[in-house]
């Protein structure tokens, strides 16, 4: 396992779809290129549906792992 330099974090446990990548993309766009954000995530939709709409808009997913009951999705903002 690699260990990533986070630059920031979110936590979308309590969000419902769309909410969940809404919020995720909102952050994303505060970074510069290249920086970490460590998003905190239920399973269901958010783990289907982040990740993927993530990729979409142009970033690499460099982690997912789960916690428990909570997945960390670590994604490297383009």
């Amino acid at each position: 396992m690699v260990d990533y330099k986070i630059d920031n974090e979110i936590d979308i446990t309590k969000e419902i779809c769309p909410m969940t990548f809404v919020k995720t993309k909102l952050k994303l766009e505060t970074m510069s290129a290249g920086e970490v954000l460590e998003v905190t995530l239920r399973e269901g939709e958010p783990l289907l549906n982040v990740p993927k709409s993530v990729e979409q808009d142009g970033h690499k997913i460099l982690d997912l792992r789960q916690e428990g009951d909570i997945y960390k999705l670590l994604i490297e903002r383009s």
